[in-house]
């Protein structure tokens, strides 16, 4: 069982971290402070997000708790900023995003009944379409400031739940096998504007492939780079070791290095149910 939670420290320890930010904010507080805006926060507050996602991909509770820390103080200041400009304050952040929880979930404070995560998420879009009445498009609400993979990814997962979807796989990858043989049509033609359109049909079908077989793009990706980052790291220290240095070595040699990295790889991660295959 988890540990229980003194709600009542949590509050105080919450009011202390407002009051601080009120004091940098204040005349003769922090300089760099009083001069932020919420608009100069946006990049900080970006990478403070992405810095949350690395650390909880890492699996490090420690860096994890601090990158939460540092998101959380930065909500904290946006708020502050708001309330000096008599716009809204932390409070008036907390109600609605606590009444919106509440409204959202009447399996849980009332009397709908949705007995899996499925018929959950058709239900919070249906609230949200009802609270969302002045938006033109079921889509109107899609963040244009998401990262495109994830973007992609919310649009496809948006409109399933409105039944715009493909029931099996099979059709999901003929669909990325239509767009790549039309990406190499655009190729063989040589239409420039036609190869950055098929790219892109290419990538979203790609997106849709890994929210179908349950996975997360974004992260899916970031696995994948990180991997290479690895494996070109290898090869570099390989080189090193025959004496030799990146950007002086042909593609024949770098590909035997890489090959044989990858080979190795693979047989490291390999589990000995594979191995017995």
């Amino acid at each position: 069982m988890p540990a229980a939670i003194n709600y009542q420290q949590s509050t105080n320890n919450f009011a202390r971290l407002c009051d601080i930010v009120a004091k940098l904010r204040a005349p003769g507080g922090c300089p760099w402070d009083r001069e932020q805006t919420n608009e100069s926060l946006l990049p900080a507050t970006i990478e403070e997000a992405y810095e949350v996602a690395e650390a909880a991909r890492a699996k490090n509770d420690a860096h994890f708790r601090e990158e939460l820390g540092d998101l959380l103080l930065l909500a904290v200041m946006h708020a502050e900023i708001a309330r000096e400009a008599d716009r809204f304050n932390i409070d008036n952040v907390i109600r609605e995003v606590t009444e919106k929880l509440i409204r959202r979930h009447p399996h849980v404070f009332g009397e709908s009944d949705a007995r899996d995560s499925g018929a959950v998420l058709k239900q919070w879009e249906a609230i949200k379409r009802d609270e969302k009445k002045d938006d033109t498009h079921y889509l109107a609400s899609l963040p244009k400031a998401l990262p495109a993979l994830q973007r992609a990814q919310k649009a496809q997962s948006k409109v399933a739940r409105v039944n715009f979807d493909w029931t099996e796989l099979g059709d999901v990858i003929a669909k990325m096998e239509e767009e790549l043989a039309e990406l190499k049509q655009a190729i063989k033609s040589k239409d420039r504007p036609g190869i950055e359109d098929e790219v892109g049909d290419l990538l979203f079908a790609v997106v849709n492939l890994a929210r179908k077989c349950k996975l997360d793009a974004e992260s899916t990706l970031q696995a994948a780079t990180d991997k290479f980052v690895r494996r070109f790291n290898s090869l570099e220290d390989e080189l090193t070791g025959r004496g030799k240095k990146l950007g002086e070595v042909d593609l024949a040699e770098l590909d035997e290095i890489w090959n044989l990295i990858k080979q190795t790889s693979n047989a490291e991660h390999r589990t000995p149910n594979a191995e017995a295959r």
